[in-house]
């Protein structure tokens, strides 16, 4: 009889990008995150997705751990910048161009507009004098994985999504390829992140199998959309959550997240409203809703795909 190996411990994280505060979306995945990892008895880690930065926002991502401190949320290890990890990331493309699962791609958005932006082989003649990086998504490619919270997910990458980018033809390292090596660089066990990536997650999966990388589980949270159903972060009405007030709004993301109000309704600091739910979370309680598999515009600055 074969002893099998002992599971790792959890380890889940948040990961926001510094491209504004901190708002009550923002709040949800980084409470639903933690508790998670609480209930587990593991440990809760923050990394600063900051791969893109024109799209940054200045002092953003030290208002942003400052926040998180202010609301008690504090990681367990240190937080790490993707800006600081380029070598890592450089060292898994050269990996997967030598193993032919990678290949140089000159096609632009404009390119592959006939394809709705889906690239299954390039279709230009032109070549940029540094191209784009694509993952090799063979036909009939589909991957299925368990949501912890949303059940059996089933995506079929090469007609939904295509070759898709790890390296921007302008130079950024793509999300996909940079999400991935992070978290198995980091040991994460388990990613708990807002539905709005849920999409992500087969690509994720590929890249994991394709560089011999364990694959974490995963649970999608609810998102926190406006009266229109925009997500939160995308409206102009995101509200950006007060560090000098955290109760109303740790309150409110507890809520958000399918919890029972007089759980936490006494607590009078953060450190004792997070005990509290702590104590009372029910992972069974999470809303299951969430957007069906597919590829849309919001998408388009994770594929990485240029003009």
């Amino acid at each position: 009889m074969t002893r099998s190996e002992p599971s790792p411990p959890y380890r889940g994280r948040f990961a926001p990008s510094p491209t504004g505060d901190l708002h009550l979306g923002s709040l949800v995945a980084a409470l639903g995150s933690w508790l998670m990892a609480r209930a587990a008895g593991g440990e809760w880690w923050v990394r600063i997705e900051d791969l893109d930065p024109p799209r940054e926002v200045a002092g953003a991502s030290e208002r942003q751990l400052a926040t998180l401190v202010a609301f008690s949320l504090v990681a367990d290890g240190p937080v790490v910048r993707q800006s600081d990890r380029g070598a890592l990331y450089q060292a898994a493309l050269d990996r997967l161009l030598a193993s032919g699962h990678a290949f140089e791609c000159h096609c632009s958005r404009a390119d592959l507009a006939a394809t709705g932006g889906i690239h299954r082989a390039c279709v230009t003649d032109r070549r940029r004098d540094q191209p784009a990086v694509r993952l090799r998504v063979p036909d009939g490619t589909s991957v299925t994985f368990h949501d912890l919270l949303l059940g059996r997910q089933q995506q079929a990458v090469d007609r939904e999504v295509g070759d898709f980018v790890l390296r921007r033809a302008d130079g950024p390292w793509a999300y996909q390829l940079a999400v991935v090596v992070d978290d198995a660089a980091q040991g994460i066990t388990d990613v708990v992140r807002g539905a709005d990536l849920l999409d992500s997650t087969p690509r994720q999966i590929l890249l994991q199998r394709a560089l011999g990388l364990p694959t974490p589980r995963h649970a999608h949270l609810p998102l926190v959309v406006d009266a229109n159903g925009r997500k939160l972060s995308k409206s102009l009405q995101a509200v950006i959550v007060d560090p000098a007030d955290p109760l109303p709004a740790l309150r409110a993301a507890w809520q958000r997240l399918g919890q029972s109000p007089g759980a936490v309704a006494n607590c009078t600091t953060t450190e004792a409203l997070l005990q509290a739910a702590w104590r009372h979370f029910d992972a069974g309680r999470i809303p299951q809703s969430a957007p069906a598999l597919r590829r849309d515009a919001q998408q388009s600055f994770h594929d990485g795909t240029l003009e």
